[in-house]
């Protein structure tokens, strides 16, 4: 019902905003067509992914790896492939909504998405180009810390 709401509410502005200034509402519409096409490749792809994973991959598998029962050392696993992919957060937070709903646990999607975010394997080497090897891994190490932390307060703040 939110979600309808929403719609509601967003498709009553975009008739306010071409009541005031259609050429400037009509404007913006071309420019989000076009960041939807810049995005959308990514996204599909990611969804494709997820879909597989979670065709491949049975509730029971999902909740052994990443569930609650699963720990610290699921936790780690969903931090360390949180870390190594590089994903976009619009993309991370639905394939995350996917996995829970698989049974994957909260603190250790948490792990993930957060460990996603804030660390970047991938990017390292052009990370160390410009701020130098030793503020790049530092950063880096101290982000997946960050992550592990904040994925055991979600964790804690989802048991209360």
């Amino acid at each position: 019902m939110d979600t309808i709401i929403l719609y509601v509410i967003a498709f009553g502005a975009l008739l306010v905003s071409l009541f005031v200034d259609k050429q400037k509402t009509l404007t913006a519409l071309k420019k989000a067509l076009k960041a939807l096409e810049g995005i959308l490749p990514q996204f599909l792809t990611v969804l494709l992914v997820v879909a597989a994973v979670l065709a491949v991959l049975d509730t029971a598998t999902i909740s052994r790896v990443l569930g609650n029962s699963s720990g610290l050392a699921g936790i780690l696993v969903a931090s360390l492939i949180g870390a190594i992919t590089l994903i976009p957060g619009f993309v991370a937070f639905p394939a995350a909504a996917a996995l829970l709903a698989g049974g994957a646990g909260a603190t250790q999607i948490a792990a993930f998405v957060s460990s996603l975010m804030m660390v970047g394997i991938v990017t390292l080497s052009m990370e160390i180009q410009y701020f130098g090897k030793r503020a790049a891994l530092l950063r880096n190490a101290l982000a997946w810390l960050f992550s592990i932390l904040a994925a055991f307060f979600v964790g804690w703040v989802v048991s209360l």
